[in-house]
């Protein structure tokens, strides 16, 4: 940094991408105000530099951390996350600090890695030059940023004595370069990190090199009804990927071909051009936003997010490039802080769920450079499933469990989920060819008992069974190997039994076969009142209680975390005051210390 002349620095904990992106705009803002800002990925630094910080003048090091499932540090920040808490003897009295941490009110742990760092600093010594700030997903994460972004640089001007420069332009951190004669084995065809990667495999397969695993079976789960419930599976023979039932396999989607002609003739581009765009900072470790040189269609299909709503900096970056002054008016209002620009940006771009092309062809003056747009764009993200099957069962297949996402927007567009439309068009052979998806696997703490004998108590309903298939065909095994296996019961949910009943067949074996003790489904809709898997745990709350606190079970829970993971939390709490006679404070804390025991886990999301 010194030898660049940095004095900024904001270091991101990011799973999924947007933690990267808010500390890509603060050290961009850094240059509004007279200072020189980086971002930086903790796992490539040697954190215990960070003391030295103090010597450069007016330095300050930024934290936009994620919390990633149950309270932990994203996979990035694990070695920081380690790092803080073995080092009680660090010095860190010269380092200036702030933090923005990123989570959702929905999770237990919110924003427990955020929390973590910020008060982690202060106990080492270092100094706080402005408050906490609390992202909430569940909420509007890019608001709470704005918000607190809005009140953090005056700070920072103030306690640097600086002032901020009134430049609000727009500044580019990529110029484009076009390859007009490039051998094309140069270029970069959708691989995620090595060229030629996905031509030629190599061990070990990570997020920054996945494995191409073929579909040997896609198959729609659901007997009727208008949704598409589909099981895959995918074979990874020979590329010495090790799996654990509980783990997430992660896939790398592409985005829809007919989005991104769309976006190419509205901008009137051809797509096939060849094209690097290079940082402008030559000292930064980012040479470029995606892998170069490629062409546009690569970068739309394979490297960036054109479906998600664009954020406010994107807007705000864009607005220039309309012709018509009201509508820049409108693009800027939507990218401040004004109640009346966060109400627009909330119904217009959020609620009306509009991507990037809706915009374009709903501001019809907007004509933004394609190069620009490009360098604004976030990243295209790995997306997660909970593994459906066992390795002990299926060791070279990986079993996929998901439900296709499309909807109609209030602008009466259809959006598509990117990895489920993309999940459910890979067919086994198309024309002749094996379909491939590349992956990897993400290790989580979702796991059976140690000891066999212990009961599981499983909660899964719709497509949050998957990671279930995979426990009850370890349980099955393990029977197999005349091993004593504990009471397995399972509460799965469905609309309608001869509709969305999934795995039904499979389930029903497993209770036949005595390898579920008890199968109980809660069909929401086969009558006039709703009934959840929630309601069937109160009905066997007296045998529950048992294997809970006597039988030392261990509960797990997979599938929405807004709703049905809560109401299960509750119907437990409620189990506990009920049968081991407590007051509700002191029920809630028995099951808070199931969690702390690991007897408590969760597969959920938002």
């Amino acid at each position: 940094m010194k030898k660049m002349g940095k004095n900024i620095i904001v270091f991101y904990g990011s799973q999924t991408g947007t933690a990267e992106e808010f500390a890509n705009r603060l050290s961009k803002d850094a240059q509004r105000y007279g200072m020189k800002g980086m971002a930086a990925d903790p796992e490539e630094y040697d954190m215990a530099e960070l003391s030295r910080l103090s010597e450069i003048e007016n330095s300050l090091a930024i934290f936009c951390m994620a919390t990633y499932g149950e309270g932990d540090p994203t996979d990035n920040a694990q070695d920081f996350y380690d790092w803080l808490q073995e080092n009680d003897s660090e010095e860190l009295s010269g380092l200036n600090y702030t933090v923005f941490a990123l989570g959702n009110k929905t999770y237990e742990h919110y924003n427990a890695m955020g929390k973590y760092v910020d008060k982690r600093l202060e106990e080492l010594g270092a100094k706080r030059i402005f408050d906490l700030g609390l992202g909430d997903d569940d909420g509007n994460l890019e608001e709470d940023f704005i918000s607190w972004r809005e009140q953090f640089w005056p700070a920072v001007c103030e306690h640097f004595g600086v002032e901020a420069l009134g430049d609000e332009s727009s500044i580019r951190q990529y110029e484009l370069q076009e390859h007009t004669d490039i051998n094309m084995n140069k270029v970069y065809k959708g691989e995620i990190g090595r060229l030629k990667s996905f031509e030629v495999q190599k061990p070990p397969f990570d997020s920054k090199n996945p494995f191409l695993a073929p579909v040997t079976v896609n198959r729609r789960l659901n007997k009727a009804g208008d949704r598409h419930l589909m099981h895959l599976e995918l074979d990874i023979t020979g590329s010495k990927i090790r799996y654990e039932s509980g783990d997430h396999v992660a896939v790398f989607p592409t985005n829809d071909a007919a989005l991104v002609n769309k976006l190419g003739q509205i901008l009137g581009v051809d797509l096939d051009v060849v094209i690097s765009l290079n940082n402008l900072d030559e000292e930064s470790n980012k040479k470029h936003p995606f892998p170069c040189p490629t062409t546009y269609r690569t970068a739309l299909t394979h490297y960036l997010d054109i479906t998600h709503p664009p954020r406010t900096n994107v807007l705000y970056e864009l607005a220039q490039y309309t012709s018509d002054p009201k509508d820049q008016e409108n693009m800027r209002k939507m990218a401040s802080s004004s109640p009346e620009g966060k109400a627009l940006y909330q119904s217009w771009v959020l609620d009306s769920c509009r991507n990037i092309l809706a915009i374009l062809e709903d501001i019809p003056s907007l004509k933004p450079p394609i190069d620009h747009l490009c360098e604004l764009l976030p990243r295209l993200q790995a997306r997660y499933y909970s593994i459906a099957s066992s390795s002990k069962v299926h060791p070279n297949s990986i079993h996929i469990c998901a439900v296709v996402v499309e909807y109609k927007t209030k602008t009466g567009r259809s959006n598509k989920g990117v990895a489920t439309n993309w999940l459910k068009n890979k067919l086994v052979t198309d024309n002749g060819h094996k379909s491939t998806v590349p992956m990897y696997i993400r290790k989580s703490q979702f796991r059976l008992p140690f000891k066999p004998t212990n009961p599981v108590i499983m909660i899964g309903p719709g497509t949050g069974i998957a990671p279930f298939m995979g426990f009850i065909q370890e349980r099955a095994w393990l029977k197999e190997q005349g091993k004593e296996v504990g009471e397995t019961v399972m509460y799965f949910g469905c609309r309608h039994k001869n509709e969305d009943y999934i795995y039904q067949e499979e389930l029903e074996d497993a209770e036949k076969n005595g390898v579920l003790t008890q199968l109980n489904v809660a069909f929401s809709r086969d009558q006039d009142h709703k009934v959840y898997v929630q309601h069937l745990l109160r009905e066997k709350k007296k045998h529950i209680w048992k294997l809970i606190h006597s039988d030392g079970a261990h509960i797990y829970i997979c599938g929405d975390a807004r709703n049905m993971a809560k109401d299960v939390q509750m119907a437990f709490s409620e189990i506990a005051e009920e049968h081991g006679a407590m007051t509700r404070t002191q029920a809630t804390d028995y099951i808070k210390k199931l969690m702390t025991k690991g007897r408590y886990s969760q597969d959920v999301w938002s």
